[in-house]
């Protein structure tokens, strides 16, 4: 995706939404539905090697492809008919253990 890190982006060809027991499955795509993300970079997996071989005749062909693509962050996901589900969880929290200092006579 030609996105820059950072900007939002909308996906609104959705084939399948489920929040707990319910399901929707599309046909093709789920109407109304879309999922809001945040584009967090672009980068390009490792390289594979595609080698073809013909015994006998000496033939050989050997290579590389590198995949581009997008990382997203997801938002949220807003189904039709389901309330806005956040998909994002809230960071934990730990609270804090209130440390209470002894006094120790120095015996």
């Amino acid at each position: 995706m030609d996105v820059e890190a950072g900007k939002a982006v909308e996906l609104d060809r959705v084939l399948l939404v489920a929040s707990g027991d319910k399901i929707t499955a599309g046909q093709p795509v789920v109407e109304g539905a879309k999922v809001l993300a945040t584009a967090q970079g672009a980068g390009r997996t490792s390289k594979t090697i595609v080698f073809t071989y013909k015994a006998k005749t000496r033939h050989h062909k050997k290579r590389g492809h590198r995949q581009s693509f997008t990382r997203l962050a997801i938002d949220s996901i807003v189904a039709p008919g389901i309330e806005e589900a956040k998909a994002a969880k809230k960071p934990r929290t730990r609270k804090k253990k209130e440390v209470t200092e002894v006094a120790t006579d120095g015996a």
